[in-house]
């Protein structure tokens, strides 16, 4: 059963198989649309992007789950991400992630009970200057403290 697109999508997908002469390039920006329309990536947009690409949906579900950057289930309005990189660990990750999970009252992985915040950790956000650091949907942020990371959430609300 395929998800039906609606037409502009539809367009924006041809468009970008049509770019790329081997269709198992175009798997990741079919991903980044979809994530994009609907949220999160399913099991049916995962088949939705075999059928446009015509590939395998194993090799779409093993796209899916390798990279951080796809989510599985809708994240909450703001995506907390904060980066596990050694520069970030050197500087003190670990103490700001346990901050936010104090904070927010939610465990790695969970959105707050109303929506508004998901929290997750990165492998890297190729920022090491602003070492420990988080990004919230687009925006980066650090170096980061407790002061610092209450500031950001209150700006949030």
């Amino acid at each position: 059963m395929s998800v039906p697109l609606p037409e502009p999508v539809r367009s924006r997908a041809q468009e970008i198989i049509r770019r790329y002469p081997e269709k198992r390039a175009a798997v990741i920006q079919l991903l980044h649309l979809l994530q994009d329309e609907f949220g999160a990536i399913d099991p049916r947009l995962e088949r939705m992007v075999a059928e446009l690409a015509g590939i395998p949906l194993t090799f779409v579900r093993q796209v899916v789950t390798f990279y951080t950057m796809f989510r599985t289930q809708p994240a909450g309005r703001y995506h907390i991400k904060v980066c596990r990189s050694i520069s970030c660990h050197l500087m003190g990750a670990t103490t700001v992630l346990e901050y936010l999970q104090k904070k927010l009252g939610i465990e790695e992985g969970q959105t707050t009970p109303d929506g508004r915040f998901t929290l997750s950790t990165v492998e890297c956000l190729g920022a090491c200057e602003l070492a420990p650091m988080m990004q919230v949907n687009g925006d980066f942020y650090g170096p980061l403290n407790e002061r610092k990371i209450d500031e950001i959430l209150e700006q949030l609300k």
